[in-house]
C-alpha cells in the first residue's frame, strides 16, 4: 500500500481551507498520498480532488470505524486534526492503529482546561485560581475569596464560545441558569489581569524549531465590544516577554508533545509575573496563520506536515518587521447592502494579507464567539505602536452597510 496521511478537515470552517491546501502539498512533496476525512453529508469535491471519505466528526466512535476502514485501505503514517475539536479523536485513532503523533492522554493535556491546568502546576508555571461549579454557593464561596470578576468556560471549550466573564453576585445570579444544566462541563477562574500573549511554535523531536510570540491588543473575553487583533513580537523582547517564551517551551515538553505545532496563552501581569492561560495542540484560530505566513513565510499546518514526514527538516523563516492582524467586525445586525471587499482592502498601504467571508446579501446576527467576525486583514509596522495606528486606518477604512430584515 502506498505512504499515505489523513487531514481531518472541516470544510464549512472556511478558514481552514489554505491549512488544508498545504497539508495537501507538504504531503505530495514527499510522495505520500493525502487522505481527508470530511464531514457526512459535505460534496467530496469541497476537498479539492484529495480522495475523501465521509464521517460525523462530532461523534468519536463513528469516525474511528472510519478510519479503520481508511488504515485498512492505506498506510497511514500520521493524522492531522485541524480544528481544535478534532485533536482529541484524532488521538484516539492513532492508538488503535499504532500511528505516531500526540496520544490520549497527551491529547487531554491539549484539550481539557482541568487537565492542563493541574499539569502545569506540577511543571511548576503558575496558573489561575479555579474551582468545580457544582453549586451556585460553591461558585459565591470561591468569588469571595477571588473577587471579582471570574470566568465561567467550558473546560473543553474554543473561540470564548458559551464562556461568561462575571463582575458581581448579582450578574452571577443571571447567568447561572445559563450554565447550571451542563455544569459539569464548565469550570469557574478567577480573571487573571494582564496583557494575554500567546505562542505559536513548531516542535520536532521535543525541540522547537520555530516559535513567534505575539501580544493581544484586545481583552478576548470582550469579543463583542473590542476589535480581535494580535501583534507580532520580534524585536527588543522584554525580561516578561522572554520569560513567555521560557515556560511555553517547559509546558510543552511537559505536555508531552514531540513533533507537532501547538497555540498557548500566557498573561503577564504587571509585577512581571507570567500565567499560564490555555493551550492547544493545532495551529492558532482565525488569522493568525495567514498572519505567520505573511511575517515569516511559514505555514504553519504546511511545516507540520514536513516535520512528520522528515525529521531532518527544519523551517526557513525570514526576518521583517513586526507584523500584525486583526478581525474584522461590524456592530451592524441585519441583510447586507454594501460591504469593503478584501481586494480594496489589500490595495490600501501596508496590507500584507485580507479576507472577507461575507457579502452582500449575507445576513448579520450579533456574535456569539471571538471568532464570529466578518473577515480579517494583516499589515505590517515598524513596531507595535505603529502596526496599532495602522490598525486604525484600515478598520475606519472598512464599511459594512445593512438594511432589516424583512419580516
Amino acid at each position: 500500500m502506498k505512504r499515505a496521511i489523513v487531514i481531518v478537515y472541516r470544510p464549512q470552517a472556511g478558514r481552514y481551507a489554505a491549512q488544508f491546501a498545504s497539508v495537501v502539498a507538504a504531503a505530495r512533496e514527499y510522495g505520500v498520498e493525502p487522505v481527508a476525512v470530511i464531514p457526512t453529508g459535505w460534496d467530496p469535491a469541497d476537498a479539492g480532488g484529495v480522495r475523501s471519505y465521509h464521517a460525523d466528526l462530532d461523534d468519536s466512535a463513528h469516525v474511528r470505524r472510519v478510519m479503520d476502514t481508511i488504515c485498512a485501505e492505506h498506510r497511514v503514517e500520521r493524522i492531522f486534526p485541524l480544528f481544535e475539536g478534532d485533536v482529541l479523536t484524532a488521538s484516539r485513532c492513532r492508538r488503535d492503529h499504532a500511528i505516531p503523533g500526540l496520544d490520549p492522554e497527551q491529547a487531554l493535556t491539549f484539550r481539557d482546561k482541568n487537565v492542563m491546568h493541574r499539569r502545569a502546576e506540577e511543571l511548576g508555571i503558575l496558573v489561575a485560581r479555579s474551582c468545580r461549579p457544582d453549586t451556585l454557593g460553591a461558585i459565591q464561596e470561591f468569588a469571595a475569596t477571588t473577587g471579582y470578576p471570574i470566568v465561567l468556560k467550558p473546560y473543553a471549550g474554543w473561540a470564548c464560545g458559551r464562556t461568561f466573564r462575571v463582575d458581581s453576585d448579582a450578574e452571577l445570579e443571571r447567568v447561572w441558569p445559563e450554565i447550571a444544566d451542563d455544569r459539569h462541563d464548565y469550570r469557574v477562574e478567577e480573571y487573571v489581569e494582564g496583557v494575554e500573549y500567546h505562542v505559536d511554535s513548531l516542535v520536532s523531536d521535543g525541540e522547537i524549531v520555530f516559535e513567534q510570540l505575539s501580544r493581544y491588543t484586545y481583552s478576548i473575553l470582550q469579543f463583542r465590544d473590542e476589535p480581535g487583533g494580535t501583534i507580532s513580537r520580534r524585536h527588543d523582547l522584554s525580561e516578561g516577554e522572554r520569560r513567555i517564551l521560557s515556560q511555553n517551551a517547559r509546558l510543552l515538553r511537559g505536555f508531552g508533545m514531540r513533533t507537532g505545532v501547538a497555540h498557548v496563552e500566557f498573561f503577564l501581569r504587571d509585577d512581571g509575573s507570567v500565567v499560564f492561560g490555555e493551550a492547544a495542540a493545532r495551529a492558532g484560530g482565525g488569522s493568525i496563520v495567514p498572519a505567520i505566513q505573511a511575517g515569516h513565510g511559514i505555514n504553519l499546518a504546511g511545516e507540520w506536515c514536513r516535520l512528520e514526514l522528515d525529521p531532518a527538516h527544519r523551517p526557513v523563516s525570514r526576518g521583517g518587521p513586526e507584523v500584525g492582524t486583526e478581525y474584522l467586525s461590524s456592530s451592524r445586525v441585519g441583510r447586507i447592502t454594501e460591504i469593503t471587499s478584501a481586494e480594496q482592502l489589500k490595495r490600501l498601504d501596508s496590507v500584507l494579507d485580507a479576507d472577507v467571508w461575507k457579502r452582500a446579501g449575507d445576513v448579520l446576527a450579533p456574535p456569539t464567539a471571538s471568532n464570529d467576525v466578518l473577515g480579517w486583514f494583516v499589515c505590517s509596522g515598524r513596531d507595535c505602536e505603529d502596526v496599532k495606528a495602522r490598525f486604525k486606518v484600515i478598520r475606519d477604512t472598512f464599511v459594512v452597510r445593512t438594511a432589516p430584515e424583512q419580516s
